[in-house]
């Protein structure tokens, strides 16, 4: 089901000054999509999301569920959150440790006074689909926080949603369980063919849970894009940035050859995917570290051939992360643990054109 959101802004007041958390963003998250809202802390997503279910009430614009206009400060409606047909699932699961598996789930159904067989029938089918069967009568505290993560995500989905909401859920998990649990939602979600709006921080969960992401900031839409998209050719220097560890270097445009735009910067003269920029625009030169492949000792002359010297190498399990002063610029990169080096080394890269990214200062 499709959301829209149009001219949505929400203020609130500290001390005497406003807030701005949403500024006049425009959004359409599409239909039976993993749409992930990507920012820093403080950038609006949270609340975004809660005006999507209602928790919030901004301050103007409109909210469409589906067609259904579900808030609208000018038209004067405002469906009040369990009226629309929405799931959620928060970062603290909020599971009731005083009730078991069976009825966590089934509380949703129960608060709507449906039949003791209907309820009995939904949350076996619910708890089946995530991997529970078995687990109803099991208390809440003797879950692990997987499982608590799972039951969660059964409550939501026992009342059959339209849209189902997540807000940081897997946030309080250890790195190992919180990797296991993102495979296991990715699959939920796709085998439900269902409209999920996802809100996190962590760029590594975005990139591999979602069809679309929403890179946001100080409460707006910077840019929208499939995670590739955003991560290899992204518009703007900030996402790129954000969205995983990159080298900026100022640079200028020269001109464009072959397809390529030529830039002149501390690495020397470098062609770069092509982009329409005028010669002489002020550009920045983005290069992720795991383009940036290192050989041991000095190379010569060619396109993009660049030479430089180790100022750091750390060693972080798969890959060292090495640090490469060429003049006043210093690259990271990442560099297999079998090449031999250690700092002060000389060494030299040669960068693609395909993976040279020019943004807007």
């Amino acid at each position: 089901m499709e959301i829209r959101i149009q001219g949505v802004s929400k203020r609130y007041f500290s001390e005497g000054k406003a807030i701005i958390a949403l500024d006049d963003v425009d959004l359409t998250i599409p239909a039976n999509q993993i749409f992930t809202l990507l920012g820093p802390s403080g950038c609006g997503k949270t609340t975004l999301l809660r005006c999507i279910v209602g928790l919030e009430t901004p301050d103007s614009g409109e909210i469409r569920i589906g067609g259904e206009v579900v808030w609208s400060r000018e038209k004067n409606i405002a469906i009040p959150p369990e009226k629309r047909g929405l799931g959620m699932v928060f970062q603290t699961y909020a599971i009731w440790p005083h009730m078991n598996v069976f009825d966590n789930v089934a509380y949703p159904l129960q608060v709507r006074k449906l039949p003791a067989d209907v309820i009995r029938r939904k949350v076996g089918k619910t708890l089946r689909f995530v991997r529970l069967e078995g687990f109803e009568k099991r208390p809440a505290t003797k879950l692990s926080g997987g499982q608590q993560q799972r039951v969660a995500l059964a409550r939501a989905l026992v009342g059959e949603p339209k849209v189902i909401l997540f807000d940081e859920p897997l946030s309080n998990l250890d790195a190992k369980l919180r990797e296991e649990t993102r495979k296991e939602l990715r699959t939920f979600l796709g085998e439900l063919k269902i409209t999920a709006v996802y809100v996190t921080h962590d760029r590594v969960e975005a990139l591999a849970l979602s069809d679309t992401i929403a890179v946001m900031r100080e409460g707006r839409i910077i840019e929208v894009g499939a995670p590739r998209k955003i991560y290899f050719d992204a518009d703007h220097r900030f996402v790129a940035d954000f969205i995983g560890r990159a080298n900026l270097v100022k640079a200028k445009v020269r001109g464009h050859d072959d397809g390529h735009t030529i830039v002149d910067c501390g690495l020397g003269a470098i062609a770069c995917h092509g982009r329409d920029l005028p010669a002489g625009s002020e550009v920045t030169l983005c290069i992720r570290p795991e383009f940036i492949r290192i050989a041991k000792g000095e190379g010569g002359a060619g396109r993009n051939v660049v030479n430089g010297r180790v100022e750091s190498l750390v060693f972080v399990g798969e890959t060292y992360e090495g640090e490469i002063r060429i003049g006043n610029e210093l690259l990271l990169a990442k560099i297999d643990p079998d090449v031999d080096l250690k700092a002060g080394d000389p060494v030299r890269f040669s960068l693609d054109p395909a993976h040279c990214l020019l943004l807007a200062i």
